[in-house]
């Protein structure tokens, strides 16, 4: 059994942890809201951008059509780009992406696709690269600040050069939607080719003629939607882990609460037991004379 001694200084170190995750669950709090609100404002936009080009692409069609739209018609080669955290302590947030895009590649490996793999964040590239290793093209870690199109610019034109010189065929991002504090969903959009809704074209309004002619505008905008798409799901990302980090802190200082009680619970009952001990020694020794 452990000393006093050796329990209060156990006491003491658990303090000192409870005091850390106490301070990582206020500063992740304080970024929460300004990464919450910077991922709702690029929702707008992003979403915008995708009806722009839905409405668009709902008159081309055919050999006219823009190879980020049509395709290479074939699907045999993927990229799959996971875009995760550079930091841990947010519970499952980093795990739940991987895990999404470990069973999309596995699945994609076993139908006999060829795949290759981008990582946001050195959390994806740590969990990936010991199963996936031989599969991996590049890494980008994700720094401290806020996502931007200087952080977004490099990644996108690397999926660009790719497949324009026929590396790949179709490209899918997995990052996580945030939801709310406590939800956070695992999430795979495919890049390219450009996924079309027909409820995202406004079909019944107004009707508009385009200068220049729609492929044109189309060759613009489709390039511009991947780092548009890139840069909301970082912004996604960063929201979800500062809130997946305060709920893991808050849960860490109350767990560390409950083990200093406990702890200090033993501690007493262990200098109790000893004090009663002497007491014993004592009196049997003053019977005994």
């Amino acid at each position: 059994m452990a000393s006093v001694k050796e329990m209060r200084t156990r006491i003491g170190s658990v303090k000192s942890t409870q005091k850390i995750t106490k301070a990582l669950q206020m500063v992740a709090a304080a970024k929460l809201r300004r990464a919450q609100l910077a991922a709702e404002h690029a929702r707008p936009y992003a979403e915008r951008m995708t009806r722009v080009i839905a409405n668009i692409a709902a008159g081309v069609s055919g050999p006219s059509a823009p190879l980020l739209l049509a395709g290479t018609g074939s699907d045999k080669r993927h990229l799959i780009v996971v875009a995760a955290s550079d930091r841990g302590l947010a519970g499952g947030f980093n795990g739940s992406i991987v895990r999404t895009a470990r069973e999309m590649i596995t699945r994609l490996i076993a139908e006999g696709k060829d795949v290759k793999i981008i990582t946001i964040g050195r959390k994806a590239r740590d969990q990936l690269r010991r199963g996936f290793g031989a599969r991996f093209v590049e890494n980008y870690e994700v720094g401290l600040k806020s996502a931007s199109m200087f952080l977004v610019k490099p990644i996108a034109q690397k999926i660009l050069d790719m497949y324009t010189h026929g590396e790949t065929d179709v490209v899918t991002l997995v990052y996580s939607q945030f939801k709310s504090v406590v939800t956070q969903k695992p999430t795979a959009l495919q890049l390219i080719p450009a996924t079309v809704d027909a409820a995202d074209a406004d079909t019944k309004g107004t009707f508009y003629d385009y200068e220049p002619d729609e492929e044109s505008i189309l060759e613009a905008l489709l390039p511009q939607n991947i780092s548009v798409q890139l840069l909301s799901a970082m912004l996604e990302n960063q929201a979800g882990f500062f809130a997946s980090q305060m709920t893991a802190m808050d849960n860490a200082t109350r767990n560390a609460g409950d083990l200093i009680n406990a702890l200090t619970i033993k501690m007493n009952r262990t200098r109790q037991a000893q004090i009663t001990k002497e007491l014993i020694e004592i009196i049997s020794g003053a019977s005994a004379v």
